[in-house]
């Protein structure tokens, strides 16, 4: 039975990569420690190597069902500038996961995810006003930097994707689509989560992988079947509603990080 609620576990929460183009590794994280029960280090390794399985597949089926190559390439620029700071903070924020303080980290990440939810329950007023727009190129690709260093920090941290913050800085910084920055964000997070996979595996940390390949083979099943539904669905869905639903889960995610009990 493990086994099974291992698939639709995976399955509901990968359908979430689909329809907007996350990795759904925040809801994964409290899954994997309190429904079954790892202990958090563990949670967080695990998560991140079912997490880059679910955003390859959501990124192949976003493509196929959704964008144009020729308009992905048109703002691939946009890729490029997050990873030169997501890389780099998902190196080193996989170092420092044994020493910060998990109070801090919650703290910090809840106030973020509140700030950029609020931001986007106000986005049309924003496009409205080309406030992403607006920026000078030099601006956006510095704020960019800045932005991705942090995400690949959160990423490693917390063994996620990082979506949930990707998305709206791409969309605040960039002003394009939703569903695009969300297929961008896929793009961004599969580098992101190979560099924190690879210093956990220079650091001996893999074996959680090794001694439950069963369980997260069935999970990451679940994952590309759910990512697949939830591409499906993308193209009949509103982009406000993706907005608002996505600022929703963002207040659901930080209240989770930052206030559900977990197992240490």
């Amino acid at each position: 039975m493990k086994n099974f609620y291992s698939f639709l576990g995976g399955g509901t929460i990968g359908s979430l990569g689909g329809l907007i183009g996350l990795g759904g590794a925040e809801f994964r994280l409290p899954l994997l420690n309190i429904a079954f029960r790892f202990d958090l280090k563990s949670a967080i390794v695990l998560n991140l190597f079912i997490s880059f399985f679910t955003v390859i597949f959501s990124l192949i089926f976003r493509i196929y069902h959704l964008e144009s190559i020729e308009e992905i390439l048109k703002n691939i620029s946009i890729v490029f500038n997050l990873l030169a700071g997501s890389l780099i903070g998902s190196y080193f924020g996989t170092n420092m996961m044994l020493k910060i303080d998990a109070d801090q980290l919650k703290s910090f990440v809840f106030a973020l995810m509140l700030f950029l939810a609020s931001i986007l329950f106000f986005h049309s007023e924003f496009k409205e006003m080309n406030f992403a727009l607006d920026m000078p190129f030099w601006a956006k690709f510095i704020i960019t930097i800045v932005a991705g260093y942090g995400i690949g920090v959160v990423s490693s941290l917390l063994g996620v994707a990082g979506g949930e913050l990707i998305i709206p800085t791409i969309i605040l910084i960039y002003g394009v689509d939703i569903k695009l920055a969300g297929t961008l964000s896929l793009m961004v997070s599969i580098p992101t989560i190979l560099i924190s996979l690879y210093k956990h595996y220079k650091n001996n940390k893999l074996e959680v992988i090794a001694n439950n390949s069963t369980f997260a083979l069935y999970m990451i099943g679940g994952s590309i079947v759910g990512s697949y539904l939830g591409s499906l669905a993308v193209g009949v869905v509103d982009s406000y509603w993706l907005e608002m639903f996505l600022a929703g889960l963002l207040i659901v995610s930080a209240v989770k990080m930052k206030y559900l009990k977990r197992k240490d």
